[in-house]
């Protein structure tokens, strides 16, 4: 047998579904290319089963917090475990979208106005002028993105879909094309436009079959094809990512917009479900599945 993998998948986040349906793939595609082969739904008890498992390397499935913001990358260092994707600093910032920020405009990113607010302040005063976005800070695959649009009501004491996070960040609402660039190993793939009528990417969007259009490639000059290209790969450089990352851009190149692609988040950990984008670029560059995934076993390593 080849090296023994150990899949974590599930786990406890909102995106606990998501992370078992990539799993599952990616646990398939290795066992098709010889790896010996664990699949590991995740628990709070995950230090004492990988000590009995004894894996060779770990490839990441999990979605979302503790699984995608640095906490399992922290603990697969302390025991001396490989692992795909980035490593505790890089994984822990992408999830911190204010701190992200910051780190894209230091390289001359673009990215929409914020700020950060508490929750109960957002039903008192909008922090921002309509429309706006409201999102998480600290979640992953477009969970509890809200577009605040002029005439909508706030309910006192709703929390909207914000359960678990008292600090929320608002943005300004970027009109245009919703576009998306993968990068692996540091090198950016294609660029997919993303068309779905609800006017946003959201979760159900992503993962839902028939609610999002994909463009591959996007049509697009190829002077902002390879700007939105080296965007990718510089987003995925300053903070410090490994392995393969996705990076969401909105570029409004109509008669009235600005034509500046603008980056909302990257993921340190991107979806390899049937409709997730990573294995569509991969593809369109010739790559199979079982190939994207026996690279990203390939590439695991601990300690950086």
């Amino acid at each position: 047998m080849g090296k023994h993998v150990a899949v974590l998948m599930g786990g406890w986040s909102v995106e606990r579904e998501v992370s078992l349906v990539s799993g599952s793939a990616m646990a398939k595609a290795l066992r098709s290319e010889g790896y010996q082969v664990t699949e590991v739904d995740v628990t709070p008890e995950i230090s004492q089963k990988l000590a009995e498992l004894k894996p060779d390397v770990v490839l990441n499935a999990l979605h979302g917090r503790w699984g995608e913001d640095g906490c399992l990358q922290g603990l697969l260092e302390i025991l001396n475990i490989p692992y795909s994707h980035s490593g505790v600093a890089a994984s822990s910032v992408a999830m911190d979208k204010i701190l992200a920020k910051k780190l894209f405009r230091s390289v001359g990113i673009a990215v929409a106005a914020d700020c950060l607010v508490d929750k109960a302040a957002l039903f008192e005063q909008d922090p921002l002028p309509r429309p706006f976005v409201v999102k998480p800070y600290n979640e992953g695959s477009s969970v509890g993105v809200v577009i605040v649009k002029s005439g909508d009501q706030f309910c006192a004491g709703d929390p909207g879909p914000w359960h678990d996070t008292d600090k929320l960040m608002v943005e300004r609402y970027l009109p245009g094309r919703e576009l998306t660039v993968s990068v692996m190993g540091g090198k950016a793939l294609a660029v997919t436009e993303l068309q779905t009528s609800k006017g946003f990417y959201d979760y159900e969007a992503k993962y839902e079959e028939g609610r999002t259009h994909h463009i591959i490639p996007a049509d697009l000059s190829a002077d902002m094809t390879g700007q939105l290209m080296e965007l990718a790969e510089k987003a995925h450089d300053v903070l410090g990512c490994k392995g393969v990352t996705r990076s969401d851009f909105r570029l409004d190149d109509g008669p009235d917009g600005d034509g500046i692609p603008y980056i909302l988040e990257i993921n340190t950990q991107p979806g390899m479900t049937p409709l997730s984008l990573v294995p569509e670029q991969a593809r369109f560059c010739g790559m199979t599945f079982e190939y994207l995934v026996n690279w990203m076993v390939e590439d695991a390593s601990c300690g950086r």
